[in-house]
């Protein structure tokens, strides 16, 4: 694949993200990705099949009332993407103590995408 076409790929993830729009999240995911989200460089969830991520995507979408990604920069290494992300989101339950419904959430971070043929076959968030 072309660097175009895995930019493409990761703008509708991060738009369909962005829509709380699972089902196409989720259309270019291979059938045996693996996620995780890493959280000052520990591991603080993994999931590993398409279906996993589904469910996880499903409950992490009720977490929020409104949410997004920006995009800020692309860095292409061959079947691997690192995507610098901007995130705000509001808070529609109480996540914590510290952090309640209708809160907002900004942070920086990075996703990584690993293609295998035209799928994302890993994906990982950073924080």
């Amino acid at each position: 694949m072309k660097e175009d076409d895995y930019r493409k790929i990761i703008e509708n993830y991060v738009d369909a993200y962005n829509h709380f729009d699972v089902d196409r999240m989720l259309a270019d995911i291979d059938e045996e990705a693996r996620f995780e989200n890493i959280s000052e460089g520990e591991v603080t969830l993994t999931t590993e099949g398409k279906e996993a991520l589904r469910e996880q995507a499903g409950e992490a979408a009720e977490v929020f009332s409104e949410r997004e990604q920006v995009i800020s920069n692309f860095q292409f290494h061959g079947h691997e993407v690192e995507v610098d992300v901007d995130f705000s989101a509001t808070l529609a339950i109480d996540f914590s103590e510290d952090l309640k419904a209708g809160d907002r959430i900004e942070m920086k971070g990075k996703s990584v995408f690993t293609f295998r043929d035209d799928k994302i076959i890993e994906l990982k968030d950073i924080s």
